[in-house]
């Protein structure tokens, strides 16, 4: 009997690495996934990339759009109000047989909450969830701007739809619309935060470094000061920092895969055939 056959499928997980592709036909094939599967189909991760395209939650007001422009607008079958998908923009679609993992949703979003706060963690960016709204927020999280959101709709005890991060995208259509019905809400990005950090670096790199030269200047009996610049303020900080979208996608669907326990996981960059 094959190493395989021995796996529950419980502790089972295909992880998909799709190309750049329209919402409609990849919901199209999460329906069709969800309503197919049964009790011996493996949990499944998507995650990949979309043409531009503003979705609509199940109660998306129209009030929201403000201004879609060229960008279509599908109405979806999601939790939550309206938001933008675009290249640069990381989605991870989770389609999970819930009441086999043992899983209500909440458990769910916040496994996702989490997985996303660690990822973002290893970049140095300080991020965590609100009480009051779904996603990920960028610390203090009570004004922060958001950098991930969460949208998910449950059939037949199973999950899909699922998550998306901003990486290195353009942020000009959420201004188009209220993200996820809140006006004012301010949406970021792994890569402007990133941009933040380093700028704010450079600052107290400059800082330190005018300290040091006056310290040469003054006289040794004055000040024996030995300065050295911190690794973090280092001009080789971000050289082990990889914001290649593929890169963050691995490391978000490992660390989440984590995070839910699994432990057979399959990587795979075939679709489904269900997406074909």
């Amino acid at each position: 009997m094959s190493e395989s056959l021995l796996v529950k499928p419980v502790e089972q997980l295909i992880i998909r690495q799709l190309p750049l592709a329209d919402y409609q036909p990849i919901w199209q094939a999460m329906q069709a996934f969800t309503n197919s599967r049964d009790t011996a189909t493996a949990d499944e991760f998507w995650a990949l990339q979309h043409r531009p395209v503003f979705t609509q939650g199940q109660a998306g007001k129209a009030e929201h759009l403000l201004a879609p422009g060229d960008i279509p607008v599908i109405q979806s079958d999601r939790g939550g109000q309206v938001t933008y998908h675009g290249p640069g923009q990381l989605v991870v679609y989770v389609m999970i047989d819930l009441k086999r993992r043992g899983l209500g949703v909440r458990a769910l979003v916040t496994a996702i909450e989490q997985a996303i706060v660690n990822v973002l963690g290893r970049y140095r960016i300080d991020a965590g969830p609100r009480a009051d709204a779904p996603g990920v927020y960028i610390k203090p999280v009570a004004g922060g701007a958001k950098i991930a959101q969460l949208g998910l709709r449950v059939r037949r005890g199973c999950s899909f739809h699922g998550l998306s991060l901003n990486v290195d995208m353009n942020m000009e259509p959420f201004e188009r619309i209220n993200p996820c019905g809140f006006q004012g809400l301010q949406v970021t990005s792994m890569i402007r935060q990133q941009g933040q950090r380093q700028t704010e670096q450079q600052a107290e790199q400059k800082t330190q470094q005018q300290v040091e030269q006056q310290a040469k200047q003054q006289p040794a009996s004055e000040a024996e000061v030995d300065f050295e610049l911190s690794p973090e303020l280092s001009p080789q900080v971000n050289s082990d920092i990889d914001l290649e979208i593929d890169t963050v996608a691995t490391r978000l669907c490992q660390e989440l895969a984590a995070v839910l326990g699994y432990t057979a996981v399959q990587w795979s960059s075939q679709p489904s055939s269900l997406t074909d």
